[in-house]
C-alpha cells in the first residue's frame, strides 16, 4: 500500500502598505487548503485592514478546495470593506480563468498584470 506524501504549505505573513500580505509556497490542494483557509480567517477577524494580498506566485497548483478557499476569501473580505489581491502563478491562473472565477477578483487595471484584485 503506498501512501501520498504530502508537501507541506508554507504561509508567511507580513505588513504591505498598510494592508496585509500572505504569501503561499507549496500546492493548495484539499489537504492543505484549511491551513489557507485558518490564516485568512485569521487575519480578516482580528482586524479592520483596507487591503488583503494573497501572493500565490509560488503556488502551482491549486486543486477545486483551494478554489472554494480563495472564494470564501473574497466574500469575507467584501463583507470587511477589505480589497482582496491575488498574485497568481501561470496554472492557478489559467485554472481561475477557465472556471470563470478570475472575473471575481478581477478589476480592469489588473488585466494584464499578474495581480488580479477586486475592489470593494
Amino acid at each position: 500500500m503506498k501512501f501520498k506524501v504530502v508537501e507541506p504549505l508554507s504561509i508567511d505573513e507580513s505588513a504591505e502598505g498598510g494592508g496585509a500580505l500572505l504569501t503561499v509556497n507549496g500546492r493548495v490542494t484539499i489537504d492543505s487548503s484549511p491551513v489557507l483557509r485558518d490564516r485568512v480567517h485569521a487575519i480578516l477577524e482580528r482586524k479592520s485592514i483596507p487591503v488583503l494580498t494573497i501572493d500565490l506566485s509560488a503556488v502551482p497548483y491549486v486543486d477545486a478546495s483551494g478554489l472554494a478557499t480563495l472564494v470564501e476569501a473574497l466574500k469575507i473580505a467584501r463583507s470587511n470593506k477589505t480589497t482582496l489581491r491575488l498574485r497568481l502563478h501561470e496554472r492557478p491562473r489559467y485554472l481561475l480563468e477557465v472556471t470563470g472565477l478570475l472575473s471575481f477578483f478581477e478589476s480592469p487595471r489588473d488585466v494584464s498584470a499578474n495581480t488580479v484584485s477586486k475592489d470593494t
